[in-house]
């Protein structure tokens, strides 16, 4: 069979990198130090934080150059703490960095990171499975995707502090919670169904979409059939869908804002997927 890239994100980088620099150029003060959903990042901290991410995969991914060792790191909880320690340490050293110098470094960092992901054979394996999906190797198409959603977050972050808008489109955001939807069976894992179960959710809008898992003999599959039969559906507005699924809303925060029809335990449990590690 032909091997087929099943999120294609790469066309969107620079698009979103654009919008980016456009944005922090025209901010001021008052706005850099904006709180954002990111309970503790302000404007400034989340732009620092995507800086980490050209740096860090220019350094891991192309150099192969992964400065000291994790150590002592053996259960998921383990990784997502050891990665809020970097992330926090990254933050905390940039409020050294101005937001002119902050810019500068997002926009001349940028193209090679972008080169970087275009290197890349997309059936290849990633320098890190993503393992939010519960993978424990991943192609590299899908290692770019997660990296298009964490781009796509971050902005939508600053956007959303701001009140600005501009990446809530159906070109922009459908690829970023597509590729969060892989999260969606591996959060049902340890849930004990009858086989042939099917639990939908509904992103409501002409961005969103929906998506379903069947549970299967041993796991449950992910498809985006809009006919099922389903035994829970739950429907969310995009604005919700990013914030919950990245951890920046609680299922307990928009349970009345969430429609939840069928089994309510099936329900609520699509409510806690998670699409990111730190």
């Amino acid at each position: 069979m032909e091997k087929v890239v099943e999120i294609e994100t790469l066309h969107l980088f620079p698009l979103l990198d654009k919008m980016l620099i456009n944005l922090l150029n025209a901010l001021t003060d008052v706005e850099w130090n904006a709180q954002t959903v990111a309970r503790l990042w302000k404007v400034k901290d989340v732009a620092a934080h995507l800086l980490d991410g050209n740096l860090r995969t220019l350094s891991a991914s192309r150099d192969g150059y992964f400065g000291a060792k994790a150590e002592n790191i053996n259960t998921y909880g383990e990784l997502t703490a050891y990665l809020n320690h970097m992330n926090m340490t990254w933050t905390n050293a940039a409020q050294r960095l101005s937001p002119k110098v902050l810019t500068f470094l997002l926009e001349s960092t940028g193209p090679q990171y972008l080169a970087h992901l275009q290197s890349l054979d997309p059936f290849g394996n990633a320098v890190f499975p993503v393992a939010w999906a519960g993978q424990e190797s991943s192609a590299n198409w899908f290692h770019i995707a997660r990296e298009y959603t964490e781009k796509f977050l971050h902005q939508q972050q600053i956007r959303d502090a701001l009140g600005k808008p501009g990446l809530m489109t159906k070109e922009l955001y459908y690829p970023f919670i597509d590729t969060f939807m892989y999260a969606f069976p591996y959060t049902f894992r340890d849930m004990a169904a009858k086989q042939g179960t099917v639990v939908s959710l509904i992103v409501t809008s002409e961005i969103g979409g929906q998506w379903n898992i069947v549970k299967g003999e041993k796991e449950w599959v992910l498809n985006k059939d809009t006919h099922p039969e389903a035994n829970a559906t739950v429907k969310i507005s995009p604005d919700i869908a990013w914030k919950l699924f990245s951890k920046s809303l609680r299922p307990a925060e928009i349970l009345k804002e969430a429609e939840l029809r069928g089994e309510e335990q099936l329900g609520r449990q699509v409510l806690e997927i998670v699409a990111v590690m730190a």
